[in-house]
């Protein structure tokens, strides 16, 4: 069986039918979840209910015990997904609202965007025992932010290919393998992967190799054992002949105080073969500055000038990495599961500075 599950479709109440039937299920078909397409063309993943179940019961088991869970997410991707099955698994019911959460123990899943939002507006979800952040890496001053507000903050990682988050704070859920390749690429092995791709024998043989999943991820497992991860493959811009790790740029601009939202991407350019843009939402107190700046590259925004956005990256990092160019937007597009819209902020970044404001 699997109807609406092959690719998961539907609204939330749907989706959780079915998902009940698919669990209570003899053998059902595996499910299908179609990726976000954030950073290229969607791609259908089949997951197993074993996958499924091992990912859903190794959550609770770190999180402290099964629990009622805040739906924040759309049910059609993975993490929404993920919560709706945990809430099966566990036997609670799902709610859409703050107020409708009455398990003895409450969690939630964000994307950072959604986190820093919902601290923006101040609401209070500091009675709930736990705040998945996934989706894209968690800056410190805003794990910082979200902890002094009360909030009980567990970063994960994972993707659509292993039925959603499956690293916590850098360690592994129970029954998942995490390794690097020589060249630094992430690599996860354990019960909770994906089964193949629908329709792309090729791109499956391409990325599970020998029992592992083979990520785009780039990082490095510390001696700890924690996971550190550094960026997506595909994140390295070159820019004047320099190998720029946007990932690691647009991370720094997040630590400086007026930035609310950064993503950093690289840009066709005459000059620079590529050139390295940043597209920033800052504090909405900020007022615009006026005039060029460093020279042939001018751009201001919400308060942050081309210079000081030079300044802050060069502080800590080579100077050949900083922004060429700001682009100052209200807030960063974002896909239907909460993610950054990678496609769009490009296309904002191609805008000439002329049309921009920057």
């Amino acid at each position: 069986m699997g109807g609406g599950l092959r690719p998961v479709r539907g609204t939330t109440g749907e989706v959780l039918e079915r998902l009940r039937a698919w669990e209570a299920a003899d053998d059902p078909d595996p499910l299908i979840v179609e990726t976000s397409g954030s950073t290229g063309r969607p791609k259908r993943v089949v997951l197993s209910r074993a996958a499924m179940r091992a990912s859903a019961d190794a959550t609770h088991a770190r999180l402290g015990g099964p629990g009622q869970w805040l739906l924040r997410l759309p049910p059609t991707y993975v993490a929404g997904l993920q919560v709706l099955f945990r809430s099966v698994r566990a036997g609670t019911e799902p709610a859409e609202e703050l107020s409708a959460m009455t398990g003895e123990r409450g969690y939630l899943s964000l994307v950072p965007t959604q986190l820093v939002r919902v601290l923006d507006r101040g609401e209070d979800l500091s009675g709930l025992d736990a705040v998945l952040v996934g989706g894209a890496g968690l800056e410190p001053r805003l794990r910082s932010r979200a902890e002094a507000a009360g909030l009980r903050i567990v970063t994960t990682y994972g993707m659509s290919e292993t039925c959603g988050g499956c690293v916590y704070d850098g360690v592994p859920l129970d029954g998942v393998r995490v390794s690097t390749t020589a060249e630094g690429r992430v690599r996860i092995g354990g019960d909770v992967l994906f089964d193949r791709y629908d329709g792309q024998p090729d791109l499956t043989a391409a990325s599970k190799v020998d029992g592992w999943f083979l990520t785009q991820d780039l990082g490095r497992v510390r001696e700890d054992g924690r996971l550190e991860v550094l960026g997506r493959v595909d994140d390295v811009v070159v820019s004047g002949g320099v190998n720029v790790p946007t990932a690691a740029v647009a991370g720094r601009l997040r630590e400086h105080p007026r930035v609310r939202e950064a993503e950093v991407v690289g840009v066709p350019a005459p000059e620079w073969g590529r050139q390295v843009v940043a597209v920033l939402a800052v504090g909405p107190d900020e007022a615009p500055d006026e005039g060029p700046e460093d020279g042939p590259h001018e751009g201001a925004g919400h308060g942050l000038g081309l210079a000081e956005v030079r300044d802050w990256v060069g502080a800590r990092y080579p100077r050949a990495w900083a922004p060429r160019r700001v682009v100052p937007v209200a807030a960063l597009p974002l896909l239907a599961n909460g993610k950054v819209d990678r496609q769009a902020v490009e296309r904002l970044a191609a805008v000439p500075a002329s049309r921009s404001g920057a």
